[in-house]
């Protein structure tokens, strides 16, 4: 995947590049194409890569499709930064407020889905199956959505115990969570991952598909527009390869989420979470297109259970009197 990296400090820079197709020059009355630069998302803003590297997306016929940032260490540092600050007001919000926005980024992505699908074309999907991601990814966030405000119910309990207390059960977000999303597809394994760590109350860093990164830009502008507040979602794009350990061995990062089957990656991800004994998860061979990958728990997937016992007075055990 690196060889397609260009390290330059701007995307002018790559145009006097001989090796790529967007410095040949154009044919006598055909206009040079402009790419688009997509920007990285975090604390609500849309910052260009400090390192100023970035490299070019391309489809498997060739064609550049825009200019992707090339995330650093330190672009996922800050990231980590608006997220910590965003939990104590994302974690803490009402869980029917978390649906309710969950729903608005539903009814955002709904009027941008031509959007998506033109943006999945391009990444070699074909109409039919770009249609259907699309309408799965709205459809996630609304099933989603409804979970919010149910699955403390669900799971949590109320525990006999042998002594003068009642103790009870409940879940509750495990903080900051870092994502690796799915990297064959664009649009509905990102969403299928961001969607039950945000509804469980966490906030998470992601780092969207590095050969089809087009929708997680654009869905971060869903984001950005659906009243979800600043550094509760961040989303990166870059190598996985040279990101992993960053998202895997920073100290205030709670969970990992990784959805690749690459037992290298896993026994990184192992090593380093043992460092504060962060919570693993692991999805492999996922379909994310199957409704069977949506379900609570995936909720409880980036869940603590707090345990509470509270004492009571002993009834059976008083003395029988006026």
């Amino acid at each position: 995947m690196m060889e397609n990296i260009i390290a330059k400090k701007s995307p002018a820079a790559a145009r006097v590049n001989g090796n790529s197709k967007i410095a040949e020059k154009p044919e006598k009355g055909k206009r040079l194409e402009v790419l688009k630069t997509y920007k990285i998302y975090i604390g609500g803003k849309f910052p260009r890569t400090e390192s100023g590297r970035y490299y070019v997306a391309a489809n498997s016929a060739g064609e550049k499709l825009a200019n992707m940032c090339l995330s650093s260490r330190k672009d996922f540092r800050e990231a980590v930064v608006a997220a910590r600050t965003a939990f104590g007001d994302w974690g803490s919000r009402h869980a029917l407020n978390r649906g309710q926005i969950l729903y608005r980024m539903a009814e955002m992505l709904e009027g941008r889905k031509m959007q998506f699908i033109e943006e999945l074309l391009k990444q070699d999907a074909s109409r039919k199956l770009a249609e259907n991601e699309a309408n799965l990814s709205i459809d996630r966030l609304i099933y989603y959505a409804g979970w919010c405000d149910k699955f403390q119910q669900i799971f949590s309990s109320v525990n006999p115990v042998a002594c003068s207390h009642f103790n009870f059960s409940a879940p509750e977000p495990t903080g900051v969570v870092s994502v690796i999303a799915p990297q064959n597809n664009s649009l509905i394994g990102l969403v299928s991952v961001i969607a039950p760590v945000i509804a469980g109350g966490n906030t998470c860093i992601a780092l969207a598909s590095y050969s089809k990164p087009l929708c997680a830009i654009t869905f971060a502008e869903v984001l950005n527009s659906s009243d979800v507040p600043g550094g509760t979602v961040n989303i990166l794009t870059g190598n996985p390869d040279e990101l992993l350990p960053y998202f895997s061995n920073h100290m205030d990062v709670n969970a990992v989420v990784y959805c690749e089957k690459d037992p290298a990656g896993r026994k990184v991800i192992h090593e380093n979470a043992a460092l504060n004994l962060k919570r693993t998860v692991f999805y492999e061979d996922t379909n994310w297109n199957s409704k069977e990958v949506q379900s609570p728990y995936r909720i409880m997937d980036t869940q603590e259970i707090k345990t509470t016992w509270h004492p009571i007075e002993n009834i059976g055990g008083a003395k029988a009197g006026y």
